[in-house]
């Protein structure tokens, strides 16, 4: 795999950012490796969870197999989307100024169908929503473990704290949380627009674990998917919130893609 890290400048946040890339065409055939891979290059753009920062942690060898082109960005703890205030717009950071630059730096990423978005976490949330706000950009979604915490911030009081964050972070990241369930913060409105407008909504792969603090959240959004009649892919299985269980569901749901 070749890696870049690379810096631009960025408009939506106000200041130099930095991503990192990694692309696989260098593959070592010194020792019998198979060539290159038939596959047309794919590129995933990859989410990291609360408190993480940009790395590639999809397997390597998957990436090679399937001609995988991995874009790395950091999303701080912004939940992937646009902040209150300026220089927080990680959603159209990620969605719009991100992805043009890949294309017109790399030529990758043309289209719905060679463009996915994967995250744990946080980084599920944001690659569900995402893909929900921008379905002609990325074709497939796939969220492990993700985040689905609206309703546990909505009516959220001020001068609370949760543990992960307090009322003035959450107010930061998702506005007033009167009424976070009703904007476009919410994955279950976007799904309700698509459906409204008629659009094609992303392929989407859910994963997770039974012992994941999470698994409720992530109920919730699957019956409200299942009331809307919207195919997707669902999975709980036995599992924590860790690397374990991600680095197992990523496996999985790429090789599923991939192969059929």
């Amino acid at each position: 795999m070749a890696n870049f890290n690379i810096e631009f400048f960025s408009n939506e946040l106000r200041r130099p950012v930095n991503f990192k890339m990694f692309i696989p065409n260098d593959p070592n055939t010194t020792f019998g490796a198979p060539p290159p891979s038939e596959y047309g290059m794919k590129t995933i753009f990859l989410l990291h969870g609360y408190t993480g920062g940009a790395d590639n942690w999809l397997p390597m060898d998957l990436c090679l197999k399937y001609n995988i082109a991995v874009v790395a960005p950091n999303g701080e703890n912004a939940f992937w989307i646009d902040g209150q205030s300026s220089g927080h717009n990680f959603g159209k950071f990620l969605t719009s100024e991100l992805v043009e630059y890949v294309r017109k730096t790399f030529g990758l990423a043309k289209t719905p169908e060679d463009t996915y978005i994967m995250g744990m976490s946080m980084g599920g949330f944001g690659a569900l929503h995402s893909a929900l706000m921008c379905p002609d950009t990325f074709g497939k979604a796939i969220a492990l473990s993700p985040a689905l915490i609206i309703y546990d911030v909505l009516n959220m009081a001020p001068g609370t704290d949760n543990g992960m964050g307090n009322y003035e972070y959450y107010t930061e990241v998702f506005g007033d949380l009167t009424k976070v369930d009703k904007t476009a913060n919410n994955p279950e409105v976007l799904v309700d627009k698509l459906l409204s407008e008629g659009k094609a909504l992303p392929d989407m792969y859910i994963a997770i674990g039974t012992e994941d603090f999470l698994l409720e959240n992530d109920r919730i959004f699957k019956r409200f998917l299942d009331s809307r009649d919207v195919n997707f892919t669902y999975i709980e299985d036995s599992g924590m919130h860790d690397m374990d269980f991600w680095n197992k569901y990523a496996r999985i749901f790429l090789t599923q893609i991939f192969e059929g």
